[in-house]
């Protein structure tokens, strides 16, 4: 879990869960809103995200995309595949890498290189 996400739950967690009543709520390890103490609707975090995007100038992507972003961030960083499968929660590794990771210009010049390399050692 990314830092900044691991701060705010715990911080949340810390705080304390009370009722107009006054009595508490139970602790279920879930995310809740801050306004109704219900689940969060996914149809709202996408409408959230969308209008959070928006305000922030990005152009206009699913929430889901941010997954396939993550894994693709995560081969560009070097992260070992299975390493990489554990982080979105995928069952296989297959699922990472032909799905949710794209190719891209730096790692495909690279193998470019690292394979002429290869066949004329020196010539770069």
């Amino acid at each position: 879990m990314l830092g900044m996400a691991r701060e705010a739950l715990l911080a949340e967690r810390a705080a304390p869960i009370s009722r107009a009543s006054g009595t508490s709520w139970a602790r279920h390890e879930l995310v809740f809103t801050m306004s109704t103490g219900n689940a969060i609707e996914p149809r709202n975090l996408a409408r959230s995200f969308d209008r959070i995007s928006w305000q922030a100038g990005l152009r206009p992507i699913r929430l889901h995309d941010l997954r396939h972003t993550t894994a693709t961030l995560l081969k560009q960083l070097g992260v070992l595949p299975r390493d990489a499968m554990e982080i979105p929660g995928h069952s296989r590794i297959a699922v990472t890498m032909e799905i949710y990771t794209a190719a891209d210009d730096i790692s495909t010049r690279d193998a470019i290189s690292k394979l002429n390399d290869l066949i004329e050692p020196g010539a770069t």
